[in-house]
């Protein structure tokens, strides 16, 4: 399992204990140069591996040292199921699945939260449309020959999954990722939602991930 980070101290370990938790049989940790400890709170994965900053190039630094078959890339605010790795190997095995991802849901009870999570469910389940908070996998193989992730500035989870997607079967689980609520509680509710949704509906109409990297921003 692979986790990006930068500056993530508070929060890396909880990653990384998640990963061992849900079956890991590596962890590799890809930083970014952060500068706040959070290379030091890594300290049980496998292994740490220092990439240029970006998800995009952290992520394929991580495959790149990476040594199983299997890859998955996790959030350093997610956390996996029980039994992630189990399911995930389970879904490999079925003819033709080349990778997949997990349903996701925010880990703010409160109802606003709720609703937002029913409704990044049905976006994925209707309209296909996964996001890298859903802990996407694939085997490494056919990760290589998608290409891996393209080093766009944004949404190169969801460019990568619709390449994946025309290689191979594309699964998602059942089972859940939490996900931390911190975006939407430090921009607002309303506005990060009303900004989720406008990217990704304008980067589905052709518009420039560098563009769409300034209006996140």
């Amino acid at each position: 399992m692979i986790i990006p980070a930068l500056n993530e101290a508070a929060r890396i370990a909880g990653a990384v204990a998640s990963a061992w938790n849900a079956g890991a049989d590596e962890v590799v940790v890809a930083d970014g140069g952060s500068t706040d400890g959070t290379r030091k709170r890594a300290g049980s994965a496998t292994r740490i591996v220092l990439a240029r900053r970006g998800r995009a190039a952290q992520m394929n630094a991580g495959a790149r040292a990476a040594s199983g078959d299997v890859l998955l890339f996790l959030h350093a605010d997610a956390r996996l199921p029980a039994g992630a790795a189990a399911a995930v190997h389970t879904a490999l095995a079925e003819p033709g699945v080349g990778g997949g991802a997990f349903r996701m849901r925010i880990d703010d009870p409160r109802p606003w939260f709720r609703a937002a999570t029913a409704l990044a469910q049905a976006r994925a389940a209707l309209c296909g449309i996964t996001l890298g908070d859903q802990a996407i996998f694939a085997r490494h193989a056919d990760f290589a020959a998608a290409g891996g992730y393209r080093e766009l500035p944004i949404l190169e989870d969801l460019d990568f999954v619709e390449r994946l997607r025309r290689r191979a079967r594309f699964r998602v689980l059942r089972p859940e990722v939490t996900s931390s609520a911190r975006r939407w509680n430090a921009r607002g509710r309303w506005l990060t939602s009303l900004l989720n949704l406008s990217i990704l509906l304008l980067f589905r109409a052709g518009v420039p991930a560098t563009r769409l990297a300034r209006l996140y921003r």
